[in-house]
């Protein structure tokens, strides 16, 4: 199945994540894209949206080859292939530096003043535009869970078979629409796939503040 865009797969996804309509959960979407699914997903189901910033680790001249994934106060890396292409800690090290300060930018820019939403008690629903290696997503399951969420549920359009059955193994629940193998990129499974641009996301998140409340 083709997604037409981000908004209709995040109104499928929806359809899929019915039970929480009304519940004691908020959505916490990965930019940029997840942000638009994630609009869609909190507004069908009448639940605050937030965003949780998870940055991909860079391979030394390769930055597409991901040496792993942080979030705010977490840290997962991938030691057997930083092991075996010889990374330095003091790269490594320099890296996340610059990607927590992009996490922190971002996350100023896009709350625009609003305060982050507690997940603290609540079902805390990941949500993204689609998983390929399940790094980042990773990162912002364990992030959800380190700030106290009751239940974390990972929600996504589309993934590979064996990234998923890996991001089972982080979170109480999966939800997935669709499953492809062979499976090369997320892009490939939608549309329309632009690339979400950083005031897309602000506007997302105040429209769901506005008509769902913080």
């Amino acid at each position: 199945m083709i997604f037409a865009d981000r908004v209709e797969a995040g109104e499928r996804l929806a359809v899929a994540l019915a039970r929480y309509k009304g519940a004691d959960a908020v959505v916490l979407a990965i930019p940029r894209g997840g942000v638009i699914v994630g609009e869609a997903v909190a507004r069908a189901l009448g639940l605050p949206l937030d965003v949780v910033v998870p940055r991909k680790i860079g391979a030394p001249g390769n930055p597409e080859l991901g040496l792993g994934a942080i979030a705010p106060g977490v840290r997962v890396l991938d030691e057997w292939l930083i092991e075996r292409l010889g990374v330095t800690e003091e790269y490594l090290e320099r890296e996340i530096e610059a990607e927590e300060r992009e996490i922190e930018r971002r996350e100023r820019v896009y709350r625009a003043g609003r305060p982050p939403v507690d997940v603290a008690g609540k079902v805390a629903i990941v949500v993204d535009d689609g998983v390929a290696t399940g790094g980042t997503a990773i990162a912002a399951l364990r992030w959800a869970r380190a700030q106290g969420a009751a239940r974390v549920v990972l929600a996504v359009p589309v993934a590979p078979p064996g990234s998923v059955a890996k991001l089972a193994r982080e979170a109480d629940e999966v939800v997935v629409l669709e499953t492809p193998e062979p499976f090369f990129a997320v892009g490939e499974w939608y549309r329309r796939f632009d690339q979400t641009t950083d005031e897309e996301v602000i506007a997302a998140l105040a429209r769901v503040a506005q008509e769902v409340g913080p």
